[in-house]
């Protein structure tokens, strides 16, 4: 007598739980999305384009981009370094190291953007030597930087560190053994093995730093046409009754959405083997 898969369910309630999964995405993700580019276009592609051509609004996008591009770089060569430290060495400390790495995902984005402004503001700790030197930091470029960096880094790092452990130090080994530098021995045979989650970890915090709102808008000052991200002038245009512009906005970020989620289901049809179990 065969034995029923463990898996295997009646039809009935696998149709059920399909259900409630359609149901649940429908509208918790769909519903909303699909309002956003609806109210958007509600008066037409006109008003929608000119709310997005604004010059603030053009301000909001330019800063956006500039604070991504920032952030990504700094967040892939810190994830790359910590992975490597983490999964093919042991040292002391290497639990706290993990720790800290997780530390943004426990932190709320507005604590995390305080805690800038305590350190770099005005009354904070450098804040009167950094006003002797006319350096800005919050309200400016470097804090929204700084603050889009702290809630990023750990995506990179966290997708590369299950991979490299999985790999193991064999090959690093061997081509060592064989009389390659560590220089070498990353660029020939680490990098190689990794590029594929390094791509993904770089999608997911090239999203989240542009799509950041609570530790941003600590920092930020709300100054329009030249600290405010899209999230922020989306809010501020909500504020203000301009729904068309609002929605406009948040559109063109939903896009950005929708772009990243492409590429990242490019990158898992690519390479899906590079994907740790639960992915």
């Amino acid at each position: 007598m065969s034995q029923r898969p463990a898996n295997a369910e009646p039809a009935l309630v696998q149709a059920g739980i399909l259900a409630v999964m359609a149901a649940f995405l429908g509208l918790v993700l769909i519903l909303p999305m699909a309002t956003v580019f609806y109210e958007a276009l509600r008066k037409g592609l006109g008003p929608a384009l000119e709310a997005v051509q604004n010059p603030d609004a053009v301000s909001a996008i330019k800063l956006t981009l500039i604070t991504a591009a920032i952030t990504v770089p700094f967040n892939a060569v810190f994830g790359v370094c910590a992975a490597w430290a983490v999964a093919k060495h042991e040292f002391p400390g290497k639990s706290f190291l993990i720790t800290l790495i997780d530390l943004p995902f426990s932190v709320s984005p507005v604590v995390a953007g305080l805690i800038y402004v305590l350190i770099f503001g005005a009354q904070g700790w450098f804040g009167e030597w950094l006003i002797d030197h006319d350096i800005k930091i919050i309200f400016a470029l470097p804090g929204i930087a700084l603050a889009t960096i702290f809630v990023t880094f750990p995506f990179v790092a966290r997708e590369l560190i299950p991979l490299m452990q999985e790999q193991g130090v064999d090959e690093e080994e061997a081509a060592v053994s064989l009389g390659a530098s560590g220089l070498r021995t990353f660029w020939s045979v680490t990098a190689p093995n990794i590029r594929w989650g390094l791509l993904y970890g770089v999608l997911l915090c090239n999203a989240r730093a542009m799509g950041e709102f609570g530790a941003v808008s600590v920092v930020s000052g709300h100054i329009r046409g030249l600290t405010n991200t899209m999230p922020l002038h989306v809010e501020i245009l909500y504020n203000e009754y301009d729904f068309v512009g609002a929605f406009s906005v948040a559109a063109l970020l939903c896009g950005l959405a929708i772009v990243t989620l492409a590429l990242k289901t490019l990158l898992e049809i690519l390479q899906p083997q590079t994907r740790r179990p639960g992915h």
